[in-house]
């Protein structure tokens, strides 16, 4: 079974996530939303170019609860083709894993820690 098949988002905190956008935008082309939404990132499948993939790249406030219990800056989101089998497999492992669930429009996530301590999430997309 493939575990990770991609990177579905890259989140950090920033002191000032307003002047970050702004910086990221000007220099790396990087403009969220008008609305505030993240930056999506839109690409194709190398063995499937019909399927369209979307990495989600996004600035938190610093006071952020999203990436707790990590107190890293940062969280990285995997994309999964199975997210139920694979948590299986990471439990079975020994892997601690929150029991926090979320279905949503966007797909099904879930989360895991690292031995260091780090958040990740994990993200199931919608199927087509």
């Amino acid at each position: 079974m493939k575990r990770v098949t991609g990177i579905g988002g890259i989140f950090f905190k920033a002191n000032n996530p307003k002047l970050m956008n702004e910086w990221y935008g000007k220099h790396l082309g990087l403009q969220p939303e008008s609305d505030g939404a993240p930056v999506l990132l839109v690409w194709r499948e190398l063995d499937h170019p019909d399927q369209i993939g979307r990495t989600v790249w996004a600035v938190f406030d610093k006071d952020t609860k999203y990436f707790e219990p990590s107190s890293a800056p940062f969280m990285i989101n995997y994309r999964v083709d199975n997210l139920d089998r694979l948590l299986e497999n990471l439990r079975a492992e020994g892997v601690q894993i929150d029991p926090k669930r979320e279905d949503s429009e966007y797909g099904r996530f879930a989360w895991i820690t690292d031995p260091e301590g780090n958040r990740i999430e994990l993200w199931e997309p919608p199927k087509e």
